[in-house]
């Protein structure tokens, strides 16, 4: 079924304002529903989680319901998951427990294709343990990450692979199953960001063969917080340094403080708009696929509509050709700073932003620097006339002089 992109857009009120998103990939827009439970969280009474009073149940229902959301969308296990402010500082908190069973002589193999989040953790947790990094390189021209390159540097020492489910600044998607089981096969655990992934496609956390996965909500029209779905059997293996009163039992065990609740109870509703792009019948986690299904379709055809049309200007360049993708386009225009066009789509009302965003290693590895190239992502709300001016913008910015 297809999406109903006019309905999806007047849930959104940042959108009545005329400008067109390709920022997404960065932080999306918010519909209406989740800052509604934002606020409504905010002003029904709270207190910590507990059992006696109704503030303190209230609290302790928004978590458990916003774990069961999160679980729901990607097919985790609620008992497995574990919220934080974003998906770096979960990775450097798991990354840190994670080491304390490492020592010299272990292994831990990135990807240059890998947003820093999901490099420099494990690089300088390695580091602190005295165990030792591997590369696996991807392909210059096409941006893909084969499997045979990780393979390659895979070995009975292995202790753990990070790899992303989709690159944030080509749109890559590596075959992430075939790369869990090659880990798997040595022993290994494999930590997967999912963070610009799960804003595009249904995900299936088990089907990847993740140990860990990671997400961003505010990636796909929730609140600015990260959550973790992980085996609760490998999270109870794990032992995060934590104050000595606070809750030992997975996952309390790892998050560190008291939750942001309203935030959490964004994030359910945000699973729950998720699940009504395409409205249905079925459970939440039947309802989020066959929505994440048509979303999929939709972005699909607007990325083709707006890769044919930056194609067909001379001017521009597009960085990276892979096969399977998330819509996402890293492009160059000559004779133009990546800043310059940046700003000058900004006064077209086309928001498409420039950098390496945090890809750094990526950026570098393409010869792009740290100075990167524009990036335009597309979103659910991202409709025909958002990719023709897009189009016209940098058909325009290509053709000035001076």
């Amino acid at each position: 079924m297809d999406l109903d992109v006019a309905r999806i857009r007047s849930a959104f009120p940042s959108l009545a304002l005329g400008a067109a998103h390709f920022d997404g990939p960065g932080g999306s827009q918010v519909p209406s529903p989740v800052a509604a439970a934002v606020a409504r969280t905010m002003t029904a009474g709270l207190a910590n989680r507990g059992s006696v009073t109704p503030a303190e149940r209230r609290a302790d229902a928004v978590v458990l319901a916003a774990r069961q959301a999160i679980a729901d969308l990607v097919g985790g296990v609620a008992g497995g998951v574990v919220f934080g402010r974003s998906m770096t500082q979960l990775t450097y908190d798991l990354s840190k427990a994670l080491a304390k069973q490492w020592g010299p002589g272990d292994e831990v193999v990135v990807t240059r294709l890998d947003h820093d989040g999901n490099i420099r953790p494990w690089l300088q947790a390695a580091d602190r343990a005295g165990a030792t990094l591997r590369w696996a390189d991807f392909d210059r021209e096409t941006g893909e990450l084969p499997v045979s390159a990780v393979e390659a540097v895979l070995s009975e020492r292995t202790r753990l692979v990070a790899v992303t489910a989709a690159s944030n600044l080509l749109g890559t998607r590596p075959d992430v199953r075939a790369i869990s089981d090659a880990a798997h096969r040595v022993g290994a655990l494999v930590y997967v960001d999912g963070v610009h992934l799960v804003p595009h496609a249904p995900v299936d956390v088990a089907a990847l063969g993740a140990d860990f996965f990671v997400c961003s909500p505010y990636k796909f029209f929730g609140p600015h917080l990260g959550a973790v779905v992980a085996d609760p059997a490998v999270l109870e293996t794990l032992h995060p340094d934590k104050l000595v009163p606070s809750n030992d039992a997975v996952p309390e065990r790892f998050e560190l403080g008291t939750l942001p609740y309203e935030l959490l109870a964004g994030t359910t509703a945000t699973v729950d708009f998720l699940a009504d792009l395409v409205p249905g019948e079925g459970d939440r986690r039947t309802r989020v696929v066959a929505s994440m299904r048509a979303a999929e379709a939709h972005e699909h055809r607007l990325f083709t509509r707006m890769h044919g049309g930056l194609t067909a200007i001379d001017e521009v360049t597009l960085h990276g050709s892979p096969a399977r993708r998330t819509p996402t386009a890293l492009f160059s225009v000559d004779g133009r700073t990546p800043r310059e066009v940046y700003e000058r789509l900004g006064e077209h009302g086309v928001n498409a932003p420039a950098g390496h965003f945090y890809a750094i290693e990526a950026a570098r590895w393409i010869g792009l620097g740290d100075t990167g190239a524009v990036r335009a992502g597309l979103a659910p709300y991202t409709n025909d006339d958002d990719v023709d001016r897009l189009v016209r913008g940098v058909a325009e910015i290509a053709g000035r002089s001076g």
